[in-house]
């Protein structure tokens, strides 16, 4: 029993250090981390998008989290190494956080889930799926599911493949919910590929575009975000245009 109490604690411990990374360097793009023991100590990987903003000015910022997380969360001798995340687009947390984001600064559900879904299909992805759950309209709760491309349900590739993260966000109606699956082509079998033309053709189109304009920080992704979210016409709009 003592075995299964300590595998209970350390995954419970592991459980709110995520939850306190996720707040805590939310600006750096977390993605996870990865914890192993070795013997001088705690071997703590950050997956994020601005590796810049973790470690800080001449190393403070990575100093100060290695004390927190060794005198709030028991570590011993923790050391923590930053990896940078080559596509944000195509990590379910990164992009979580991000339509939060949008939301809690007042952008409607409906054209933060179309935006994020184009965004994560541009960047590569086989199929993504969103559901978004909570008091989107009214005092009743309801849900709403929205999906694209080729996103497998079960078996081996739906384990493999597909990935996913939830989190929750508060807004003047109450608590949202967002769920975010997306399916990686890079991880399927050879015998599982589809449409190749298609996505060459995609990557020609994404070379032709105009060089973006580089954020320092997720809070100014969000913003410039927001100012590309304006053109995107939802489905009310179009239905609008046709009355």
């Amino acid at each position: 029993m003592t075995q299964v109490k300590n595998v209970i604690k350390d995954n419970y411990n592991m459980m709110l250090l995520n939850d306190f990374l996720r707040e805590k360097i939310k600006d750096a793009g977390f993605n996870g981390m990865e914890i192993s023991k070795t013997p001088t100590g705690t071997k703590i990987v950050l997956h994020v998008t601005r590796p810049g903003i973790v470690i800080g000015r001449k190393g403070t910022g990575i100093k100060e989290l290695t004390e927190k997380i060794q005198t709030d969360f028991g570590y011993k001798n923790p050391q923590i190494s930053v990896e940078e995340v080559q596509k944000p687009e195509l990590s379910p947390s990164v992009m979580c956080n991000r339509m939060a984001s949008h939301i809690e600064r007042g952008t409607a559900f409906r054209r933060a889930t179309m935006w994020t879904m184009n965004q994560i299909m541009e960047a590569g992805a086989m199929g993504v799926q969103i559901t978004i759950s909570g008091k989107l309209r009214g005092d009743r709760s309801a849900f709403e599911k929205h999906t694209q491309g080729v996103l497998p349900r079960a078996g081996n590739y739906a384990k493999n493949i597909v990935t996913e993260d939830i989190v929750h966000t508060e807004t003047p109606m109450g608590l949202i919910g967002i769920r975010i699956r997306i399916a990686k082509k890079e991880k399927i079998i050879p015998e599982f590929e589809h449409d190749k033309e298609k996505s060459v053709a995609t990557e020609d189109i994404d070379e032709s575009k105009e060089k973006k304009i580089v954020a320092k920080t997720e809070s100014e992704h969000i913003k410039i975000e927001e100012e590309k979210m304006k053109t995107l016409e939802t489905l009310e709009e179009e239905e609008a245009k046709l009355k």
